[in-house]
């Protein structure tokens, strides 16, 4: 535990380390608040696309917890600012929520339904046949495609539902292409958060839920990792 407690930074996952559904966690105000105390860097970091950064402030402001706007970093920043880094002023087709579409306007980079460069797929409930079926033939044309994240399933307070994978599942089968997957475990995501935290691999953690996505990423990135049952 003291060898935790004396890391600069900590990366931590968001649905089942801070909250489940509307409802935090028991010891999460406790642990944001020594977070603040000791003047820890800290990032929540999530592979979920659909809400922006401000967003997530306010859901957790709505549970009593009060943290800034900049402790927030989603698969739908990461995939935006990789696409802008690969191909500036580029444009996208993208079936996802809003936060992935402002990210992504945030970036430069503008939605094209004719000839994009990139189909890219997050949370949202826009996905309907209709929008699948575009997407196949925008891919199949020539664009490249692109996941927010990696995750199957998420948790919601009704059960697990449909993750980023599964909703692009049907746009890599009737193509043959492979989606590339930004977020967690892909170690860009997590190097992106220790930069914005300011501190080496070695001086942080990261504590999440998952084995396949958050202990992955922590590991292959060389942090200290904590797995949340």
């Amino acid at each position: 535990m003291e060898i935790l407690k004396n890391k600069l930074g900590f990366i931590c996952d968001m649905d089942g380390v801070i909250y489940h559904g509307n409802k935090l966690l028991p010891g999460v105000p406790e642990f944001v608040d020594w977070l603040y105390k000791e003047n820890k860097n800290f990032l929540f970091l999530t592979n979920s696309s659909e809400r922006s950064p401000k967003e997530l402030q306010q859901k957790l402001k709505r549970m009593g917890l009060d943290v800034d706007e900049s402790h927030f970093y989603t698969s739908a920043l990461a995939t935006a600012r990789f696409i802008s880094s690969q191909s500036p002023g580029c444009s996208v087709y993208t079936i996802g929520g809003a936060g992935l579409i402002m990210a992504l306007h945030d970036e430069g980079i503008t939605m094209n339904d004719v000839d994009p460069d990139y189909v890219i797929i997050g949370e949202g409930n826009t996905y309907n046949y209709e929008n699948i079926l575009k997407a196949v033939r925008l891919v199949m044309k020539g664009a490249k495609l692109i996941g927010t994240n990696s995750d199957l399933t998420g948790p919601s307070e009704e059960g697990i539902i449909p993750a980023c994978r599964a909703m692009i599942a049907p746009i890599e089968m009737a193509t043959g292409q492979n989606a590339y997957f930004v977020g967690k475990p892909n170690p860009l995501m997590m190097r992106t958060g220790l930069r914005i935290l300011g501190v080496h691999s070695e001086d942080a953690v990261m504590i999440g839920d998952r084995m396949d996505t958050d202990m992955i990423a922590g590991i292959e990135t060389g942090l200290d990792t904590v797995l949340v049952l």
